[in-house]
């Protein structure tokens, strides 16, 4: 169930990204209300995305305790947390395609008002999306690091994730100081590589039944 949620999580992420991105456009204050089915869909998708987040620490609690209650505890906390920053991006779509709706009906002289508005819309949008990697690498380095003690899984594949949530996590001061968010988004690839492939693992074998076992007893 855990790797559905986390193939659920990522799914989810990509295809709001299509719907929300589509509509972002020079002239955008026109064409949210012009895709407004996009808007919401997007939005829709967020909010499985915001209940897949949320929903992995908890099944992974239970696991995570017998090893390391306090980690597991601040694994929680993290992705409650980056559940939070990802329902206030589901928020914004929806104030801009209010803000669309009134902006096309409204005079020429007060159409400034609309456009900088939308502009601290978008820039929230943005500088939230940058700044939940902090609690989503928090929350990685938490999770794979118990992998990695616990042996539930290949120690090769806690490597990798504990390798591809510092990467991420460089992303955000670069971000903020040297680079565009986007041109640093290349620094995503890595862990979004390795989550799926842990997903397909979790799937098909699950985690290390004999270490599991041997915690129960």
């Amino acid at each position: 169930m855990v790797g559905v949620l986390f193939l659920t999580a990522l799914g989810s992420s990509l295809l709001s990204g299509v719907f929300l991105g589509s509509p972002i456009a020079p002239d955008y204050l026109v064409a949210f209300s012009t895709n407004e089915n996009n808007v919401l869909i997007g939005v829709l998708l967020m909010l499985v995305l915001t209940a897949s987040v949320v929903s992995i620490p908890i099944m992974m609690f239970p696991i995570f305790k017998k090893h390391n209650e306090s980690l597991a505890l601040g694994y929680v906390g993290a992705r409650i947390f980056e559940g939070f920053s990802d329902a206030i991006m589901a928020i914004s779509p929806l104030l801009l395609l209010t803000l669309s709706r009134e902006y096309v009906t409204a005079e020429a002289p007060v159409a400034s008002y609309f456009q900088t508005s939308g502009t601290l819309l978008i820039a929230l949008s943005d500088w939230v999306s940058v700044l939940e990697n902090i609690p989503y690498c928090l929350a990685a380095l938490m999770f794979y690091y118990l992998l990695y003690q616990s042996k539930l899984l290949p120690r090769w594949l806690s490597v990798w994730g504990l390798i591809g949530a510092t990467l991420l996590l460089t992303r955000v001061p670069l971000s903020m100081f040297v680079f565009d968010p986007l041109s640093t988004a290349i620094l995503a690839i890595p862990i979004i590589v390795n989550e799926v492939v842990l997903a397909v693992w979790l799937i098909h074998k699950g985690f290390n039944s004999s270490t599991i076992a041997s915690k129960s007893v």
